[in-house]
């Protein structure tokens, strides 16, 4: 295995020194050995960089054979992987491969545009994206904890336990005005631990569970089958794949596809991260220009090679890398003139975003034979979150409450992950309060102030409701996707200290058959994107708990300016009949329209994930 280990390595580097035929000789010396002593991944490794060189020979066919045969192999380890944790971590390192084959097939489709090149290629990069989703997706129709021993069951309840007495632990020692550093690290260290131990128990459950044991791997979708199960005539999917050398962009119809160059990954993160900015950072919000100077230089790159095919179609969007933050609707088509320049997507489509495309599919499959909720409408809304509120018996600081509140008028739905300060959202009551009149007495559950509480959000009731909205504050972890969440209630009535914080892994517990899940709050749509997974965070969680559809935002957003789009967004839905993708893109509409509420900052933040039927 060492020598395979040195030919391989030795041939890399003849490689960088651009002999190519020299790499080979030792790359084609190096794959016997590593096949006589069964390193399979040592194995793939040779033939990814086989193939490498052939390319720069212009062996193109023969370059593919080799990267195909390295993939399958990279494919059957990636099964053998029980935990998903570690599954995904795998595949994050295997991306090069795909990133290669892709554009080795879009490079042979160029000399040759009528051997199906790019529909193979399109298929690759179906099949580099959201794999574990796609797996947990069917695990979790599956029961996988049925037939498991109960000692496995009961030592997960424990841990499960032991979180959350730890979180409330956190929250008392870090509400003490002289907690040191020394002590937070010690809280950080045994939440890391646990963590790890829960996940640890959770690949053994897998491991030993029958039900899972009889699972087969969802395979993604092709390209025909995406055009029949997912596309109507009104539906076009774009389909992004960014390379270190050219990234690709696939337009699908329900009878065609086409596809196109583009530039290089780091380009086009550069120009995406000049919008983001342009757009939610407070010193440009009312600065158009500066809006618009930054649309343009990335809807030149990413939106115009495709604009003639647009038309006033659903867009279905699945990003790639840096483009899983990009708010797609308040993104304008370069190039019409005019008094104001384009309007925004926002204007002529209806925008779904997905982690892939074969995620709809299965996620179709997971509800098709699900009982439907009988019940509309659960909100949870305005928890309390200081000893200080002025809800709490005997609180006399009713007036500083107050204070706090006008001194802050735009307060934005966020707070940092380790700050347990966290200000009363006033508007979310109003948001509340508004969206519930909007559905019959009999048919909805409203839970505010103390009842708006991590018990409520984690009880068996809500599986009764086809829509559960969450109205607070949010908070992404890009480290550690599964300790982002949602705040509920910090304090009971009596102002004692509760966990209030539902994190990632409890909503992976929850059990919900719902229509759509608002978590009208910041952030909710980050988390840790991963290369080959996407944005790992609440939208999957939710998903996996059975909710069809997911509305999240993509950055700390405006207390009122989110009360006033929620408020129109429901009225679209329970009044007017409108599907969910469609009544946010006419609330979005009402906002753009109004002079107050016109910067995209205050309503371009929230995106629709999964069901746009």
């Amino acid at each position: 295995m060492g020598e395979a280990t040195t030919l391989n390595n030795i041939g890399g580097v003849y490689s960088d020194l651009g002999e190519k035929q020299k790499a080979l000789e030792y790359l084609s010396q190096s794959l016997p050995l590593r096949r006589a002593v069964g390193d399979r991944s040592g194995e793939a490794v040779s033939l990814y960089n086989i193939a490498f060189a052939k390319r720069d020979q212009s062996n193109l066919t023969e370059a593919l054979t080799d990267i195909e045969t390295s993939l399958k192999i990279i494919e059957s380890l990636r099964t053998k992987v029980a935990s998903p944790e570690l599954r995904t971590s795998y595949f994050a390192t295997v991306q090069n491969y795909y990133q290669f084959y892709i554009d080795l097939l879009m490079q042979l489709h160029k000399t040759q545009p009528k051997s199906g090149y790019n529909t193979k290629a399109f298929e690759a990069s179906e099949r580099s994206r959201a794999r574990s989703l796609l797996e947990l997706l069917q695990e979790a129709n599956a029961d996988i904890r049925q037939g498991v021993a109960p000692e496995l069951l009961q030592r997960e309840r424990s841990l499960q336990q032991q979180l959350d007495a730890l979180e409330k632990r956190r929250i008392e020692v870090l509400n003490r005005p002289n907690h040191t550093p020394a002590q937070e690290a010690e809280l950080e260290q045994q939440r890391q631990t646990l963590i790890t131990q829960y996940q640890d128990i959770q690949t053994q459950i897998r491991t030993t569970s029958p039900r899972y044991a009889a699972l087969t791997q969802p395979q993604p979708l092709t390209l025909s089958q995406i055009q029949q199960q997912i596309l109507d005539e009104n539906t076009i999917l774009l389909q992004y794949s960014l390379g270190k050398d050219r990234s690709y962009l696939w337009a699908v119809t329900k009878t065609s596809i086409t596809s196109y160059e583009l530039p290089k990954a780091a380009e086009i993160e550069t120009t995406a991260k000049n919008f983001r900015a342009a757009v939610t950072d407070p010193r440009y919000r009312d600065i158009p220009n500066r809006v618009a100077e930054a649309n343009n230089a990335l809807s030149q790159i990413i939106l115009q090679p495709v604009a003639a095919q647009l038309g006033q179609k659903r867009l279905l969007i699945v990003g790639d890398g840096v483009l899983n933050y990009l708010p797609f609707a308040a993104l304008s088509l370069p190039g019409k003139s005019g008094e104001n320049g384009n309007p925004p997507l926002i204007v002529n489509h209806e925008i779904v975003l997905l982690p892939s495309a074969s995620t709809l599919g299965i996620l179709r499959q997971n509800y098709s034979d699900r009982q439907a909720p009988t019940r509309t409408l659960a909100i949870l809304a305005d928890p309390v979150f200081s000893g200080n509120d002025e809800r709490i018996k005997n609180s006399s600081s009713a007036t500083t409450e107050q204070a706090v509140e006008s001194a802050n008028p735009g307060l934005s739905r966020s707070r940092g992950n380790n700050n347990v300060q966290f200000d009363r959202l006033k508007f979310t009551r109003q948001e509340a309060q508004i969206i519930q009149a909007l559905v019959p007495a009999n048919s909805r559950t409203e839970s505010l102030d103390f009842a708006a509480s991590r018990a409520t959000a984690t009880s068996p009731n809500l599986s009764q409701y086809k829509i559960i909205h969450f109205a607070t504050h949010g908070f992404a972890n890009s480290t550690n996707p599964e300790l982002s969440g949602i705040l509920m209630s910090l304090v009971d009535e009596n102002g004692k200290p509760l966990n209030g914080f539902l994190r990632l892994t409890d909503i992976f517990n929850l059990k919900l058959a719902a229509e759509l899940v608002v978590l009208s709050a910041c952030q909710t749509g980050l988390g840790q994107n991963i290369q080959g997974e996407g944005m790992v965070g609440l939208t999957r969680g939710f998903m996996y708990a059975g909710a069809k559809r997911v509305v999240v935002s993509l950055w700390s957003v405006d207390d009122e300016g989110t009360s006033k789009l929620m408020s129109s967004f429901y009225q679209g839905m329970l009044k007017k009949g409108l599907t969910p993708a469609a009544a946010l893109r006419a609330a979005q509409l009402e906002m753009l329209q109004q002079k107050q509420w016109q910067s995209p900052y205050y309503w371009a933040a929230f995106t629709l994930q999964g069901e746009w039927r």
